[in-house]
């Protein structure tokens, strides 16, 4: 059973996970109890990644506040839409083409193909689960 999409070829998933309001409880699970090699991205970053373990290539706690930042430009999360509860990327071979068919597709994008200050390309939209997801082409992965 073939369950590609055509126009959007995802070579792996790019970075994967949840979505905070408080750091404080998902420090505790995240870093105090499953000693997850989780570190601020920059000093006083609340930010928290690794990129050393196996799997996933980027897992960390997005602050709410830091997506609704990258989305809408703002540190509040839009009162009109459902807040995210998680963020999954996958990198794709072509951004161009994947936007243009998650747009065919009906999928209401809230970033489309924008390049952020780090360097990614992302397109982002809310799955009907009420993911955070986004296609990226993440350079610094491909390597």
């Amino acid at each position: 059973m073939d369950h590609t999409l055509p126009g959007v070829e995802v070579l792996f998933v790019a970075g994967f996970g949840p979505i905070v309001k408080s750091r404080s409880p998902s420090h505790a699970l995240y870093v105090d109890t499953l000693k997850l090699p989780l570190k601020p991205v920059a000093e006083g970053n609340d930010y928290l990644v690794t990129d050393v373990m196996d799997g996933v290539k980027h897992f960390a706690l997005w602050p709410l506040s830091q997506a609704s930042e990258s989305c809408f430009g703002q540190g509040s999360w839009p009162a009109d839409l459902p807040e995210p509860q998680s963020w999954l990327e996958f990198e794709v071979t072509d951004m161009t083409e994947a936007t243009i068919t998650l747009k065919e597709q009906g999928y209401a994008l809230l970033v489309e193909n924008r390049l952020e200050p780090w360097g990614q390309q992302v397109t982002r939209f809310l799955s009907p689960e009420g993911i955070l997801i986004g296609v990226t082409y993440t350079p610094w992965l491909r390597d």
